[in-house]
């Protein structure tokens, strides 16, 4: 198991609205209560989710283990990631090689570097980082993921946003990718 710490390929810091919107010259005001913003939040990714899983795009493992980042990410209150199909074609590309040569590594022989790997995927991003990682199942996976400080950090990191995840099976073996990335 490996982890590549976020690396800083540019930064910008983007301001979060608080609890009011307003209109430019008027008196009108909409609050929006805690709850209501987390039921709106639940009911965006049900439907984000719905229509991504319904095209395919990610197998049962990928899927459990995007939901699994996102509860450990909710139980420290820190936003969802959304989920990038740049990110995940890259990851899982990467997953495939390293079943491919039965290596849990973040660079084989002959294959790009990370980043530049996820900008031929289509990936546009600030920052970056890894996780990689060889198990039985995504619940062991995630569980190892959770268990590494690095890998932990990585996961739990308040700059990314999205995520891209890949799973290439060899016998009864995961070989996991999660790719994190804060969007431009």
């Amino acid at each position: 198991m490996e982890s590549l710490t976020p690396r800083r390929l540019g930064c910008t810091e983007e301001k979060v609205f608080g609890n009011g919107l307003s209109q430019a010259s008027g008196s009108v005001v909409m609050r929006v209560s805690p709850v209501s913003r987390v039921a709106g939040v639940l009911v965006l990714m049900f439907c984000s989710l719905t229509a991504l899983w319904s095209q395919g795009g990610a197998s049962a493992a990928e899927r459990h283990l995007f939901e699994a980042a996102n509860r450990e990410r909710r139980a420290q209150e820190l936003p969802a990631l959304k989920w990038s199909p740049a990110l995940a074609s890259a990851a899982r590309a990467h997953a495939k090689e390293m079943a491919r040569h039965n290596e849990v590594s973040h660079r084989l022989p002959g294959e790009p570097a990370l980043p530049a790997r996820v900008t031929r995927a289509g990936a546009h991003f600030q920052w970056l980082s890894e996780n990689v990682v060889q198990a039985r199942t995504a619940a062991e996976a995630h569980s190892e993921f959770v268990k590494s400080p690095t890998h932990r950090a990585n996961l739990l990191d308040r700059d990314m946003n999205v995520v891209g995840i890949g799973v290439a099976i060899k016998g009864n073996q995961l070989f996991v990718v999660e790719d994190f990335a804060q969007a431009k």
